[in-house]
């Protein structure tokens, strides 16, 4: 049978080691949809409810996978509904490709049905490489250039495809003036700075008497050369959000998250430190860092864009974290005060304490905090967590410790809501054996979470393991927001737009086949947790959590301490629960001791 470009675009896809897409279908890529029916002994077509939920799919793949993440949509609609997820795998710098349909040559310009300007629309957020197939023998230099591309530079690309151009004839490029010829294959380098700069990098942290690290994504895969530097310098670690699975909690230096959603003693360490390692991360806050010259610094990060943006740091090291640090490793001279790591390991006594007993106050019903210290302990060592954006992610960065072997990831750097689910569903898919369980307020369960329950509903059959789980705190608020308005400007709820519907999530999960658990008595909690984690099907837990427990960063500045007490000057409709709550969380160890 004669070979379409639609037929090419697969076998050539596969050539690239591709086997997996989220997507969508529509009349835009039919072409391409018959063409993959026609190779889908190589491929799996995962079938999302939205185009948008299919791209945050694919940029969760590549998290969990260190592969290129692949989603197709339909033109005009299908292709402007995954912009959010492909800015979700830009921001955090995934490698994710995405293949979208086009009306047909001969109308494009005029003003067609679902025709848009697909170069102008994926500008930004392709920017990389943005391919625009108009003849059959430009299709594979197009191909091979969006996916080395997107491998090469971490970044996401796209392909778009006329619908008339998908079932014509494939023809490979003539050999004359004005033609190319591409092919497939790309490896990773292993990228190392110069030995001099290394040279000037060990100066520096072997001057260093209190030395704090900061990890981040970039240093997945070199937990073993991160400790090795740690230990050699007695240094401190904190984590940046996504670099949670990156450096195991149980260690005694390892501070945990830093930031708005970060911890006490990560403060502590970045305010106490002389010196600072950055690796791998671009965290945003620079007020969490140490003050302008307070600490000399050095970076690590394979990004050359990313380096000395969030502190002048003294050397910057392009170079891939785990290369780095193994050529770095021999230059350092062994720590041997260890006054420093004793203050860490102090810092992080108290700070458990602190988040046990903030965890155990009472609460109208349940206190989100406490859903999660329930669940940490029983967390299978295989595990890979996801979080969607809102208060959840407080309680995921701070109370669930990531031992070795764990996963976990989230938004990062778009911190979108309704990454959630979909996010869980690509971790499956990945590692079909591995139990995943995604952490999810009620407003983004209400966005979008909700429909891609019956993805998992479709799929989870053919998952070798069936333990997924969904947790929904449902609190009908809009936590995260209302906080940051109370705390950030000192304004009261805003009802309009904070207050949610109660839905009861865990009936729709049994409706549609899946385990539904509700809890609202916080002793019940660690029943419920087990009764999820030994279920034969995936499980929704729906927590009725109090909406008044706030998400509490780990300093509270002048300014804010301030904003927080003219809010009750102007009242809040929760006023008398806010100003309890607020007094509970901050007064902790004094109530537990009651």
């Amino acid at each position: 049978m004669t070979q379409t470009v639609g037929d090419f675009v697969w076998q050539r896809l596969r050539e690239w080691n591709v086997y997996r897409i989220f997507g969508y279908p529509g009349d835009g890529i039919n072409g391409l949809l018959g063409a993959l029916d026609r190779a889908k002994d190589h491929f799996e077509f995962v079938q999302t409810r939205h185009e948008e939920m299919a791209a945050f799919m694919a940029s969760a793949h590549a998290k969990f996978t260190g592969e290129l993440g692949v989603c197709l949509a339909t033109s005009g609609p299908g292709a402007s509904h995954l912009l959010t997820g492909l800015y979700d795998a830009r921001m955090d710098h995934m490698p994710v490709l995405a293949i979208v349909g086009q009306q047909a040559r001969t109308a494009v310009g005029a003003h067609y049905q679902q025709e848009l300007d697909m170069t102008s629309m994926f500008k930004d957020v392709a920017g990389a490489f943005t391919g625009y197939a108009m003849a059959p023998a430009q299709v594979r230099h197009l191909v091979d250039r969006a996916v080395r591309i997107a491998l090469g530079q971490r970044r996401v690309t796209a392909l778009v495809f006329p619908n008339d151009l998908q079932e014509m004839e494939m023809a490979q490029p003539p050999r004359k003036h004005g033609a190319v010829f591409s092919g497939v294959g790309w490896s990773p380098p292993r990228v190392i700075p110069q030995e001099a700069d290394l040279a000037r990098a060990a100066e520096v942290l072997n001057a260093g008497k209190k030395v704090a690290m900061l990890v981040g994504a970039g240093a997945a895969g070199s937990t073993d050369e991160v400790i090795a530097v740690a230990d050699r310098l007695g240094a401190g670690s904190a984590k940046a959000l996504l670099g949670k699975d990156a450096l195991p909690d149980d260690l005694p230096w390892v501070t945990g998250s830093i930031g708005l959603l970060g911890t006490k003693p990560s403060w502590e360490l970045m305010m106490g430190c002389d010196t600072l390692l950055m690796l791998g991360s671009g965290f945003p806050y620079s007020e969490f860092l140490p003050k302008e010259g307070q600490a000399r610094g050095v970076q690590v990060d394979i990004d050359p864009g990313m380096l000395s943006i969030r502190y002048p740091m003294d050397v910057n090291l392009n170079g891939d974290v785990k290369s780095t640090l193994q050529a770095l490793l021999p230059m350092l001279e062994q720590k041997t005060d260890t006054g420093w790591r004793d203050d860490i390991a102090g810092w992080k006594r108290d700070w458990e304490k602190t988040l046990h007993d903030r965890a155990m106050v009472p609460a109208n019903p349940v206190n989100p905090q406490r859903v999660f210290t329930e669940l940490s302990p029983r967390l299978p060592s295989d595990v890979i967590l996801t979080s969607d954006s809102g208060s959840c992610a407080n309680w995921y960065a701070r109370d669930l410790v990531m031992k070795r072997g764990m996963r976990g990831s989230l938004s990062g750097g778009l911190a979108s809501m309704g990454a959630g689910v979909p996010y869980a569903i690509a971790a499956k898919f990945a590692h079909p054996t591995r139990p995943v369980i995604a952490s999810v307020g009620d407003g983004a369960m209400q966005m979008n979470n909700m429909a891609e329950l019956i993805t998992v509903a479709k799929y989870w059959e053919k998952w070798a393991d069936p333990r997924f789980v969904v947790l929904v705190l449902n609190n009908e608020d809009l936590n995260q927001v209302t906080w940051e308005q109370r705390v950030q400007e000192g304004n009261p709820k805003f009802e309009a737009t904070q207050t949610l519907p109660n839905v009861p999530y865990h009936r729709f999960a049994e409706m549609i086949g899946l385990m539904g658990i509700y809890v609202d008595d916080p002793e019940h909690l660690g029943a419920a947790w087990d009764q999820a984690l030994s279920a034969n099907r995936p499980v929704v837990i729906e927590v009725k959590t109090d909406p008044e427990v706030p998400p509490l960063p780990p300093h509270i500045t002048l300014e804010q301490a301030k904003a927080f007490t003219q809010l009750f000057f102007k009242g809040d409709p929760e006023q008398g629960s806010v100003l309890k709550g607020s007094a509970k969380q901050l007064l902790a160890n004094v109530f537990s001791s009651d």
